[in-house]
């Protein structure tokens, strides 16, 4: 980072993103629609933005970028300084919206896609999680673990990658008071003394519950399902609580960092810790936030 009177030299910052090509995952969730927005407004000379979103196909992912990013108030600026047909143009130009889910290995794309992405992406910024605190086990170790292994996975093929950051939460540390360290999680580390985290121990444990839920269910129905999703939200938590993190969100994002730090070999890494997030303070459109719960 280049530091100029105490701040970041946003110059130098923006620069540094010229004639890149960044892979963008959960960008249509609150802090991945800014940070498109933000590179298209300050770097318009970037290559090219993925961005990996859940969808049937190519069609239905450049709808749903359209409806929850590009289209969205926070993209006024852009559109003022472009005018409605030269701000389609631009996106189209500069935007490749991917049908794909980090839940799935190879994020779900075909093999030339994520050929043609490892030989032409610089950065990657993994945005994607499942925010609920109280989410059921297996979908937490889905999306905020198992995403991360199958996205190191798809880095250590990128060719030119200068970069992968990824967003984590600062409650990763627990309610632990006093100064806390700002450094990586070791293996098998936990907050509570005397136990120890092994990660594909729970990936199996979230498996063989919810199999002897569906067991026990049998054709349940919608009851079935309602039992199941208690009974995994419950596991969820009474590990969380048995390992010493509050809920099942940051203890899943803990153990996403934790094999970050297991995987990435050669890799460079950023892990980015952000606590409560506010409104956008000026540029594009003071005060914007993305609904009640942001």
């Amino acid at each position: 980072m280049v530091m100029v009177d105490g701040s970041l030299d946003a110059e130098k910052i923006a620069g540094y993103f010229k004639g890149k090509s960044i892979l963008i995952t959960g960008a249509t969730g609150f802090l991945g629609k800014i940070l498109v927005e933000k590179i298209l407004r300050v770097q318009p000379d970037v290559r090219r933005i993925y961005l990996l979103v859940r969808a049937m196909d190519a069609h239905s992912a450049k709808q749903r970028v359209e409806a929850e990013v590009t289209d969205t108030e926070l993209f006024c600026l852009l559109k003022e300084k472009h005018g409605k047909g030269g701000f389609e143009l631009f996106v189209e130009e500069k935007v490749v919206p991917l049908a794909g889910d980090v839940v799935f290995e190879n994020m779900g794309l075909d093999a030339p896609r994520l050929e043609e992405l490892a030989n032409e992406v610089d950065i990657i910024v993994n945005g994607a999680a499942t925010t609920n605190f109280y989410e059921r086990y297996d979908i937490a170790l889905d999306v905020n673990v198992m995403g991360v292994k199958y996205l190191c996975q798809f880095a250590k093929k990128c060719a030119n990658l200068k970069m992968l950051l990824h967003v984590s939460t600062a409650f990763a540390a627990g309610d632990r008071e006093g100064l806390i360290m700002e450094r990586p999680f070791k293996k098998g580390e936990t907050l509570r003394e005397g136990t120890y985290l092994d990660i594909d121990a729970e990936l199996r444990l979230a498996g063989d519950v919810k199999k002897e839920l569906e067991r026990q269910d049998g054709g349940g129905g919608g009851d079935k399902t309602k039992r199941e999703r208690k009974g995994m939200k419950e596991l969820g938590l009474e590990r969380s609580r048995h390992f010493g993190w509050s809920n099942t969100y940051v203890f899943t994002k803990a153990m996403g960092e934790m094999l970050l730090g297991q995987l990435h070999g050669a890799i460079p890494v950023v892990i980015l810790r952000p606590s409560i997030i506010t409104s956008i303070l000026r540029d594009p459109l003071p005060g914007w936030m993305q609904g009640t719960r942001t």
